[in-house]
């Protein structure tokens, strides 16, 4: 019998419970310090920041939380998401592996995104809160939670990267029309902002400085707090709703993944997707390979360090074990914005480390040439980010063609890229380049860690 290409759920199988993988781990990650008495941070360290439902998920040891109605009632305009089989791009690389991708394209944001902002915009309004301030990279986030906030009547104050402010006007017109006010990163609203601009007019920003300035922001008034689009792990545990449905669907269809690659800058969407499955791994239920994809200009896994740094380039944040760059390092400005961050989520550094997944690095032009084809053959345009996850996802399955090995692949198309018109034109103009990371930049930005030897 043939296998499905849209693999389809009920609203009544959307699932109810997000999963929090740091239980099934052979060992716990290392908490969060305090940058001053380097302590382990506590819930009062956070309280300026996020409320405390959320806090509470950030440290707690549950195998799985519940989600809110009020929460759900939000999901069910978009989940249960699609997982569909790649038949034609399987047909145009002549190959017997099976691809499947499940696709978050399809939410108001057109990303993944939204899966975190509507509970963290839930659980602020909850608390009382009237506004939140947020940084984005490519957009997508900034999106999402102009979204998330239209719906629980919050107020949203976006700091979107020079960079992707710039070559993408539409996803800032995007975050205006859910009530949004967003503002180039670095910008002369903040101090960090202001520093920054002083040594460098011209900068390109990065993420790193647009946390900076948000959470300046967040800590300048009471009824304000910060919202985080990816690293964190309560962050991470709300996207796990994307492989507990992929985990029914592909059981559907009776098939179990050999391969599961996603794209990873902050490591939300690859975490979303990977970690359902990696529960099943470690049970002996299952045994795939999981494969991170970061690109070649921001190389956290592959070239950054495993040590304590600053979530931001101000060094207003806790101290995160994770892989770094530096949180000073810069990347040059490629069009996957949201995967131009310096560090890499604590969780999945740890899982790393753990040797429980695998990371590679990919340049930009090889990714988009995925993506081009990818749109040729299955007809969605993918975001710049995803298209790192396709260029592996791509190279493997052209692998399986030339050894006739009949591999299940499975990836997280974690949304279109219809605001990214602007890079596709750099790419099919031959205008696009490739950046080749020297050593001597990482180097030189990890000689401003904060404690060399944590």
């Amino acid at each position: 019998m043939a296998v499905a290409t849209k693999i389809l759920l009920d609203e009544s199988e959307l699932p109810r419970r997000w999963y929090n993988i740091i239980s099934a781990l052979p060992a716990p990650p290392p908490p969060p310090l305090h940058p001053a008495t380097l302590a382990p941070v506590g819930p009062d360290d956070l309280a300026p920041l996020f409320p405390m439902a959320l806090i509470g998920q950030e440290v707690t040891g549950d195998d799985y939380v519940d989600i809110p109605e009020p929460v759900l009632d939000v999901f069910r305009l978009w989940r249960p998401t699609p997982l569909i089989r790649a038949r034609r791009l399987e047909r145009a690389l002549g190959t017997p592996a099976r691809i499947y991708y499940k696709y978050e394209g399809v939410s108001p944001a057109g990303s993944h995104k939204p899966n975190t902002a509507v509970p963290q915009a839930f659980y602020n309004a909850e608390q009382g809160v009237r506004r939140l301030t947020t940084e984005t990279g490519a957009g997508q986030w900034g999106s999402a939670l102009a979204f998330a906030c239209a719906q629980f009547g919050l107020e949203c104050e976006v700091w979107m990267v020079r960079a992707s402010y710039d070559q993408k006007p539409y996803r800032r017109s995007l975050m205006q029309t859910w009530g949004a006010t967003v503002h180039a990163s670095p910008s002369d609203v903040t101090e960090a902002g202001r520093k920054i601009l002083a040594d460098e007019p011209d900068s390109p920003g990065s993420l790193g400085i647009a946390i900076s300035e948000a959470v300046e922001q967040a800590g300048a008034r009471d009824d304000t707090r910060y919202a985080l689009g990816s690293v964190l792990n309560h962050v991470l545990l709300h996207q796990t709703i994307i492989g507990e449905e992929a985990l029914k669907q592909m059981a559907q269809v009776g098939e179990q993944p050999d391969l599961i690659v996603g794209c990873t800058g902050g490591g939300s969407n690859f975490a979303g997707l990977s970690f359902p499955f990696l529960r099943e791994k470690l049970a002996g239920r299952m045994d795939p390979v999981i494969r991170a994809v970061e690109p070649t200009a921001a190389p956290s896994l592959t070239r950054g360090i495993y040590t304590y740094d600053f979530g931001d380039t101000a060094g207003f944040t806790p101290l995160l074990k994770m892989h770094t760059l530096g949180h000073t390092f810069v990347p040059d400005p490629i069009h996957a914005g949201g995967l131009r961050y310096h560090g890499m989520s604590p969780l999945l550094s740890h899982i790393y480390e753990l040797g429980l997944i695998e990371a590679v690095a990919k340049p930009q032009r090889e990714c988009f040439e995925a993506g081009v084809l990818f749109a040729r053959t299955e007809g969605i345009v993918p975001a710049p980010e995803p298209t790192h996850a396709l260029a592996v996802a791509v190279e493997e399955a052209r692998r399986c063609a030339e050894t006739g090995e009949e591999k299940v692949i499975l990836t997280a198309l974690c949304g279109h890229g219809h605001f990214d018109m602007t890079a596709y034109d750099h790419y099919l103009s031959g205008e696009m380049e490739d950046f080749e990371l020297p050593e001597q930049r990482i180097e030189q930005a990890l000689t401003r860690l904060p404690n060399p030897q944590l």
